[in-house]
């Protein structure tokens, strides 16, 4: 088992930055992909960002390319999210989750653990 709890949701304006954190405890987490997802009031969730168990692999959504970056340090067992110049659209309950059957990827049905997520709130 894996415990995922995240951290660093808010509200903030538009262009501003927010850093999410994850914070896992349970079986090693070095040995799991990562993600971040979120999920809007009235839509589906989405995939955000996924790194590798080495951070050798990265994947972004379109969305926020260029804007959001993933990293994670496995010693400290935390993967992080930072997000700049955030929109309005970016306003979503953020999740993290851990994969322990791939080495990386964008879809959610791949991810075994869950966190409960974190609130962001992007005004304009």
């Amino acid at each position: 088992q894996v415990q995922l709890v995240e951290s660093g949701g808010g509200l903030v304006q538009a262009g501003g930055s927010l850093r999410l954190s994850c914070a896992a405890s349970g079986r090693t987490f070095s040995s799991y992909a990562m993600g971040w997802f979120r999920q809007a009031p009235g839509k589906e969730r989405e995939f955000v960002a996924a790194i590798s168990w080495s951070g050798g692999s990265i994947y972004y959504a379109d969305s926020v390319k260029g804007r959001f970056t993933i990293s994670r340090d496995n010693a400290k067992n935390t993967v992080y999210l930072q997000m700049n110049s955030l929109k309005p659209e970016d306003t979503a309950v953020y999740y993290c989750a851990a994969a322990g059957r791939v080495g990386v990827s964008r879809s959610a049905d791949l991810y075994d653990y869950w966190g409960q997520g974190t609130q962001v709130a992007v005004s304009s």
